[in-house]
């Protein structure tokens, strides 16, 4: 068939046709589908009652029907430069609240349990502390600090202890040679040695290994309190957290100024403030991401806490 209307009208009229034909020839394609509309909700939500807190993007707190939560897909698996560099914008950040702690280290057993510590062994330590004669104990737990001038970074001489853009300092079991210079030089004693093979379950020990997850831990290496970061990319909170009925843990991204125990937020800042947080050992120059509220109006008497210490750690009557 000859063309009457010239070459750019012609080229403009046919490319029209052939979008026109396009969409209508998809509509009804469509429509013949046994496949649903993915803009569609395939089932109408029934809320459920229960409402849960959250942080809006403009930083207010709201509340919404928990029905009205997606579940977070499984990420796909990172590559070990990946996990080493952190999560982009975010400074994580924890606050533990002395005067919440009634020692029952339900902390402790969550960390333990989803990092299958070696038994004997604990990435979370609950310590029965007085500061001077005279003064009330209180229970304090001890994780990690994640410093920002971490000492024991310094002193690897593989690079299997790094720091993350993120605030987390994780230990690459891949690179770890089992010197524990970083033990002798971290000042909280928070890491611990491998002495033996790890009891794991054959589904961890075959799992390819991450410095996210701590798993599969190895022989010979060291090992301590991670943040959790493979939980944090989900959008959820490390085990210790969730774990504590007392909420004693608060846990956030310091660069939005927030901090959760689950079941309460709080402006990071604010918290610090109004509750005189401090760090240990802050003449150090560590700079610690892990700061403390006082043992002040404590909602336990220490004594309460007592009957869930190991006969070898007790130091107190």
């Amino acid at each position: 068939m000859s063309c009457n209307c010239g070459g750019n009208d012609c080229s403009k009229n046919s490319r029209r046709d052939f979008l026109v034909t396009s969409l209508l020839a998809t509509a009804a394609l469509a429509g013949c589908s046994d496949k649903k509309n993915p803009f569609i909700p395939e089932d109408e939500v029934v809320p459920s009652g229960e409402k849960v807190k959250l942080l809006s993007v403009d930083g207010e707190i709201i509340e919404i029907d928990k029905a009205f939560l997606k579940p977070v897909p499984d990420l796909p698996h990172l590559s070990n430069s990946e996990e080493r560099k952190g999560i982009p914008g975010k400074k994580f950040v924890m606050v533990i609240d002395l005067a919440r702690c009634k020692n029952l280290r339900k902390c402790q057993e969550a960390c333990n349990h989803m990092h299958h510590v070696h038994p004997g062994q604990n990435w979370i330590k609950v310590l029965g502390m007085e500061d001077s004669d005279h003064t009330a104990p209180y229970w304090q737990p001890t994780t990690c600090m994640h410093c920002d001038e971490p000492p024991c970074v310094k002193v690897c001489p593989v690079d299997a202890t790094f720091k993350r853009q993120d605030g987390i300092v994780l230990i690459d079991s891949d690179r770890c040679i089992g010197c524990r210079f970083c033990m002798a030089a971290c000042p909280y004693s928070t890491r611990v040695f491998n002495w033996e093979e790890p009891v794991l379950p054959k589904e961890v020990a075959d799992q390819h290994y991450s410095c996210e997850t701590s798993l599969p831990q190895k022989k010979g290496t060291v090992g301590k309190c991670d943040f959790c970061p493979d939980m944090t990319r989900k959008g959820e909170l490390p085990h210790c957290v969730s774990a504590c009925p007392n909420g004693v843990f608060f846990f956030g991204d310091m660069n939005e100024d927030t901090v959760t125990n689950g079941a309460e937020t709080f402006r990071f800042s604010e918290l610090i403030r109004d509750k005189a947080g401090y760090r240990l050992m802050e003449d150090l120059g560590t700079k610690p991401r892990v700061y403390y509220l006082p043992p002040v109006n404590r909602n336990f008497p220490y004594q309460s806490g007592l009957e869930n210490e190991k006969p070898e750690e007790k130091t107190k009557n």
